[in-house]
């Protein structure tokens, strides 16, 4: 797929970037990584997220699942029990978008030096740039 196809800026937020977004966005990166192990209630999900990540607020986290969910990327299962009992767990779809995105950040985990040392580089030519200015 061309970049032209996902939409460009100026436009409305096409369905392809809207996903895209959900699927990349700081939280739900982490929550579609932690669900590629296991099903979790709430609690256990935040606190999956705090060890794999920074922590993440209940907010953020509710908001996080329900755009997941209505994108049908996870499963929320409520049983009628008291105290009530929520499980959430990836879909057939989650679990596609899920790899996929574990591929990029172990990627960006085995590549982190070449993209330190490119970092660098650069500033390092801008700051040299600068100065000659």
């Amino acid at each position: 797929m061309a970049v032209s196809e996902i939409g460009s800026a100026g436009e409305t937020m096409c369905p392809y970037r809207l996903v895209l977004e959900h699927v990349t966005s700081r939280w739900g990166v982490l929550v579609l990584i932690a669900l590629l192990e296991r099903s979790y209630r709430f609690s256990e999900l935040r606190r999956e997220i705090g060890r794999i990540g920074r922590g993440v607020s209940e907010k953020m986290l509710t908001q996080t699942l329900q755009t997941l969910e209505r994108d049908g990327l996870v499963h929320r299962d409520a049983k009628p029990v008291i105290p009530p009992r929520v499980d959430y767990s990836l879909t057939e779809l989650g679990r596609e978008a899920a790899e996929q995105v574990r591929g990029l950040a172990m990627w960006t985990q085995a590549r982190m030096d070449d993209v330190e040392q490119s970092r660098s580089a650069y500033d390092e030519a801008r700051a040299a740039q600068t100065r000659a200015s």
